[in-house]
């Protein structure tokens, strides 16, 4: 198993298919975008799912998440899900997306076997999601979530990040609307992962500040702690339940000590932490003729090397050089 120095089994691995974006929120990349990684220092389709086969079958990996940048931008997407759920032991698989795209791809998503989704949505206004997003994409989002619901990806699960004085005021309406269209939402603090560097705690909507401005529209309860496990979000009952929100307070809130996830980026690196400042390099041995047993030592080895924690509180903290979309969520 890919175990840790503090016991920590990591058996949930995020898989990111790609760096590029076809959004450019303000909380991950400026305007412009960024450099996107050359095609042929990205993994192919048979490398990523080579991997993902060794986490399976050999280090006991349960969970698989295809993320970004925006996984829809990855020709191969529905092929490379068909071929993860085919594997033995069946892992679940789920997709991070922002939702551009889902609206046709939902249902091949289905059926190659996708579990569900978590979609990207920030705002339940145009003019705002232009503003933080810089693109006029909204209604593809809204149109990708009930394509997702319509497909049976569910639970469908919102992913939402306030920014203060940007779209803080509409953490109550975009909770309403969630559990009228039966999605449920994940409030997520902004973490130091732009690649503008332009993060500050100061200017974070904390998880405190986040239930402060739902507790004035919703009775909520917390969800039995005995259940969250290595869960990131709190979850909490709204008015009683059935429905929940949840609330990632990855920086004020942090998780670390049940962590189970374990990250490969889009050219073959594995990170133990979105925050870590170090990787392990799985795409040139693999390139070089390693075989699955030495791949899956040089993974084991890399697992074993996790810190205790982000460490974002410490002063010695530095922000990772890669930002979100180089990494995956």
């Amino acid at each position: 198993m890919l175990r840790d120095s503090f016991g920590r089994v990591a058996t949930d691995l995020r898989v990111s298919l790609t760096d590029k974006c076809n959004l450019r929120c303000t909380y991950c990349m400026p305007p412009e975008g960024l450099d996107w990684l050359p095609n042929a220092q990205l993994l192919t389709a048979e490398e990523i799912v080579r991997l993902v086969t060794i986490g399976v079958e050999r280090l006991g990996v349960t969970e698989v998440r295809y993320t970004g940048g925006e996984p829809l931008l990855r020709r191969e997407l529905v092929d490379i899900v068909g071929r993860t759920t085919a594997l033995t032991p069946r892992p679940q698989v789920s997709l991070t997306t922002n939702g551009i795209g889902l609206a046709r791809l939902a249902e091949p998503l289905a059926a190659a076997g996708l579990d569900r989704v978590n979609v990207s949505l920030d705002t339940l206004d145009a003019a705002t999601f232009k503003r933080l997003a810089h693109r006029d994409r909204h209604a593809d989002v809204i149109a990708g979530l009930a394509a997702a619901d319509g497909a049976g990806l569910r639970p469908v699960k919102v992913n939402a990040v306030l920014m203060r004085g940007v779209n803080d005021h509409e953490a109550a309406p975009l909770l309403r609307w969630c559990v009228e269209q039966g999605y449920e939402l994940r409030f997520i603090e902004q973490m130091p992962l732009d690649a503008q560097h332009g993060w500050s705690r100061e200017g974070m909507v904390t998880a405190d500040e986040i239930l402060g401005l739902l507790s004035g529209s919703f009775d909520l309860t917390p969800d039995d702690l005995e259940e969250r496990g290595s869960a990131p979000a709190e979850r909490f009952l709204i008015d009683g339940g059935p429905a929940r929100v949840g609330v990632i307070g990855s920086v004020t809130r942090p998780f670390c000590g049940a962590c189970d996830r374990v990250r490969l980026t889009a050219d073959g690196q594995v990170r133990n932490c979105l925050f870590a400042t170090e990787e392990s390099d799985l795409k040139t041995p693999m390139r070089a003729g390693a075989s699955d047993e030495e791949l899956a030592e040089r993974w084991l080895a890399a697992v074993a090397r996790k810190r205790a924690g982000h460490g974002i509180d410490d002063p010695s903290f530095l922000q990772p050089s890669r930002p979100m979309s180089a990494i995956g969520g």
